[in-house]
């Protein structure tokens, strides 16, 4: 799931090298946190946050097909 997050990232911004996924594991939750460039964020999240919500999506796909509970939080400094 990582490996996707950061293929899709790595694809969409103007700073790679900035790019940072971790990943927590909660109760039976895994919270994939991302960490951009300051100027990337507004290109990740999208006009209305379409981009963001299409990224959750397909970790929610695969999640399913993992049989797993994820969530996708982007961090703003």
């Amino acid at each position: 799931m990582k490996s996707l997050l950061e293929f899709i990232l790595l694809r969409m911004v103007l700073h790679p090298e900035d790019v940072e996924v971790s990943q927590v594991e909660e109760m039976g939750l895994t919270i994939y946190k991302i960490k951009l460039h300051p100027e990337d964020i507004g290109r990740v999240i999208g006009r209305s946050g379409n981009v963001i919500k299409a990224i959750r999506k397909l970790a929610q796909v695969r999640a399913v097909k993992d049989h797993l509970k994820v969530r996708v939080v982007l961090q703003e400094e």
